[in-house]
């Protein structure tokens, strides 16, 4: 009896010794203000027992812990968050965490863990974010994951598991993310993922699954992101993949050779489609999905006859961009698919195409086949090849000073690149008014007369890259009314060749990349010259100012000026482009952009690219009204201290913050919360103060002692509006349930702010129909 008085009497004293308790341990590093311990490559054996018991975020990294026992955290039961990376773990005993109710992030990755227990994680009932890769799991038992209701994402990437379970993640009622990428999975249950029915992103990537799981994924009725990439499946049959909300699946780097053209008709809402790196030689249209955007076939050995002409129809009907090129036959060998005319898409003559790629084989093996016959023999220019069934005319880099004539009347794509033409006269092509693709690239050529392509009509895409030419001639075009794909890239064009492609109605996607176009002016550039130009590239020129007026279009769609010498956001040239949904403004001198700086294109916008623009700062209404139709939004390498709240932008699927050098402080707590609550992987580091430089803002520990509803300090930045005035906050109240803290720290009154804008880039890409983008 007395013994117990004692004991009792020491549990309600202890915590009011604040000497004894706010003892920092000797190895470690305590910061009483922000409440966080960091005791990081120290050699420890156990958990330091002298931590302050209020500590919220606790740092063990790289030490020697192996074994987790029983209440080894429980002297710190209101911490939040604990990083336990590399600390050679082996075993975590039943009730290790068991007092950690207010956890919301534990990292345990890169320790030596084998198996998860049914009550290893008991107590995490607040856990958000699970971090067990590059560990040595093999096994999960049932129960491993039930007492963890809350958890957005769990990451067992690295591991060495083979078999999934039914049941296996039973309890994970909130999960939105699961990584189990780079284990040896070739077999998962059918009801491996029963009840995770919150899921929307799952990677099982670098894995050996040699069949796509259709039953086991039938479950997943909430899952939008499949990566299956880098597994050895080699066909992929009819309705393989039956999950109602996907929209993005990646099956790359993998070894298809077949894939049915019903086995994605149970994904309806699929936009964006990755086949990229395996072994494909053609591919039907697909059936099921009705929103694809993009089709990724890059990598593959795609055969371009008639036997893919089909796809590529489909594709510029739906609106599809096809990613990729050919590897035959030779005459369209290298030619992007995007690029490539259905017409092109020939065979000899009726099933003969497979014919065609065994020459190909044969001839690269050295082998002949049995039996040839011989090509027929035709009109053609003199140092030129003509196949009249193939209605393809090659000149490629065969010395010509002037355009050869003669080639036969039913040619449809002409390859004259690589001569030495210097200039085109008038009827330069007389003959040829069935020739759909034009290649003049690296032709040295410095004028286009008036008339040049006259009698041209049914050209559809001109390649005029890599030349000389510093002006066009206003009639260049003339007598070419269909011209719809223009590449002027790579050129020394001093000004916008306006009155160049206003004789061009059908004009839809035009590259100017790679000139020295210095400005935009607004008069007649494309509402009226061009109205239905749907995507311009004017990456890499010289241009300081945009007018007012000069990019007004109502059908306008991806417009990239990255690369230039802007020194400001263009907003007032953007006023009247209300269908603009890709900008790139990457790579230009826009130090700091200012509020409602989209506003213009706020309801079409869907990705905005901002890289290495060396931008300091951004107003914290500089994004208002983009809302959730912003998709893609990046901003790395700039010199950004400080981000907003990004929550209004609830439609972000690809984000990137990297190499900012973010001020780790309270103003900042927006963007870590969102960083916690979001599914995206979003890497963003500080950059201050110089103690935690480099460390990933959801990781530091600063953000513990801020208020709990804290905003951003008012910029101080040469604006067109005058500073706010700031208004001081009350200091906030204990969290609940938190036991009276010593008064050695009172929190700071905060500085209110508001939030900012982000930026990302992307790569655009030659579209033909107006849906896609």
């Amino acid at each position: 009896m007395h013994f117990f008085s004692a004991a009792a009497f020491l549990l309600v004293f202890v915590p009011s010794l604040p000497t004894e308790a706010g003892k920092c341990p000797r190895v470690c590093s305590c910061d009483s203000t922000k409440l966080t311990v960091a005791c990081v490559g120290k050699n420890l054996t156990n958990v330091p027992p002298t931590i302050d018991e209020i500590t919220v975020k606790l740092d063990l990294r790289g030490n020697n812990l192996q074994v987790l026992s029983r209440g080894a955290f429980m002297p710190t039961p209101y911490l939040t968050h604990l990083n336990l990376q590399r600390c050679n773990i082996i075993t975590v005993k039943e009730g290790a965490f068991r007092t950690l109710g207010r956890v919301v992030s534990l990292n345990l990755a890169y320790n030596k863990i084998d198996i998860l227990y049914q009550e290893s994680f008991d107590g995490l009932s607040s856990l958000k974010e699970l971090y067990l890769d590059h560990n040595r799991v093999e096994e999960i038992q049932p129960g491993a994951f039930t007492q963890l209701g809350f958890l957005n994402m769990l990451a067992l990437t690295h591991n060495q598991l083979v078999y999934i379970p039914n049941m296996a993640f039973q309890g994970l009622n909130n999960i939105k993310w699961l990584r189990l990428s780079h284990n040896s999975l070739n077999n998962l249950a059918t009801e491996a993922f029963a009840g995770l029915f919150t899921l929307s992103r799952l990677s099982v990537d670098h894995n050996e699954l040699q069949f796509f799981p259709t039953q086991t994924m039938n479950r997943l009725r909430d899952v939008t992101r499949l990566d299956m990439s880098h597994n050895p499946m080699t066909y992929l049959g009819e309705e393989s993949v039956s999950m109602a909300k996907l929209t993005h699946l990646y099956l790359n780097h993998m070894s298809l050779q077949d894939l049915s053209d019903q086995a994605l008709s149970q994904a309806p809402r699929l936009s964006h489609l990755d086949l990229s790196h395996n072994q494909l030689r053609n591919l039907e249209p697909l059936s099921g999905p009705k929103e694809l955007a993009s089709l990724n076939l890059t990598g593959n050995p795609v055969y371009c006859n008639c036997y893919m002409r089909p796809l590529r129809e489909w594709a510029s009907v739906r609106g599809v961009k096809l990613l990729g090129a050919c590897v035959g036959p030779p005459h369209l060998s290298d030619e992007p698919l995007q690029a490539v005319a259905p017409l092109d898409m020939r065979c000899r003559s009726r099933g003969e195409s497979l014919k065609d790629e065994f020459e190909k084989d044969d001839e690269s093996t050295g082998s002949t086949p049995p039996t040839t016959k011989p090509k027929l023999k035709v009109k053609c220019p003199v140092n030129c090849d003509c196949d009249i069934e193939a209605q393809h005319a090659t000149c490629e880099g065969r010395g010509h000073s002037k355009v050869p004539r003669g080639f036969p009347t039913k040619t449809q794509l002409l390859d004259l690149r690589s001569n030495h033409f210097h200039y085109l006269p008038a009827n330069s092509f007389p003959g040829t008014n069935q020739v759909v693709s034009l290649h003049l690239e690296f032709c040295k050529m410095h004028e286009i007369e008036s008339g040049a392509f006259r009698g041209m009509r049914n050209l559809f895409y001109l390649y005029l890259s890599d030349n000389d030419l510093t002006s066009l001639d206003p009639g260049a075009f003339a007598g070419a009314p269909e011209l719809t794909y223009l590449h002027l890239e790579g050129n020394r064009l001093a000004q916008f060749p306006g009155s160049a492609v206003a004789l061009l109605p059908n004009l839809f996607v035009l590259h100017l990349e790679r000139n020295a176009i210095s400005k935009l002016e607004p008069t007649g550039l494309l509402s009226s010259v061009t109205p239905k130009l749907r995507e311009l590239y004017l990456t890499n020129n010289t241009i300081t100012s945009i007018a007012k007026g000069a990019l007004d279009s109502a059908f306008l769609g991806t417009l990239h000026l990255d690369s230039n010498q802007l020194t400001e956001m263009p907003t007032h040239a953007l006023s009247e482009a209300p269908n603009l949904e890709e900008l790139s403004l990457s790579r230009n001198s826009i130090r700091w952009v200012g509020a409602n700086a989209f506003q213009p294109i706020s309801q079409s916008l869907k990705r905005l690219y901002m890289d290495q623009m060396g931008m300091e700062k951004m107003s914290r209404e500089a994004l208002v009204g983009l809302g959730p139709r912003l998709k893609a939004l990046t901003v790395r390498g700039n010199q950004l201290e400080e981000l907003p709240d990004l929550s209004p932008l609830t439609g972000l699927e690809v984000v990137d913050l990297q190499d900012n050098p973010l001020l780790c402080d309270c103003p900042l707590l927006p963007l870590r919360r969102w960083i916690e609550n979001v599914s995206l992987e979003v890497t963003a580091t500080c950059g201050h103060p110089p103690e935690i430089k480099g460390q990933k803002v959801r990781d530091v520990h600063v953000f513990t002692s801020c208020p709990e509803s804290v905003s951003p300090p008012d910029e101080v930045v040469v604006a067109p509006r005058p500073p706010k005035v700031k208004k001081p906050k009350p200091s906030p109240s204990k969290a609940p349930g938190v036991k009276a803290r010593p008064a050695k720290h009172k929190a700071k009154p905060p500085k209110p702010t508001k939030n900012r804008p982000q930026k990302k880039p992307v790569a655009p890409k030659v579209t033909k129909n107006k849906k896609t983008l």
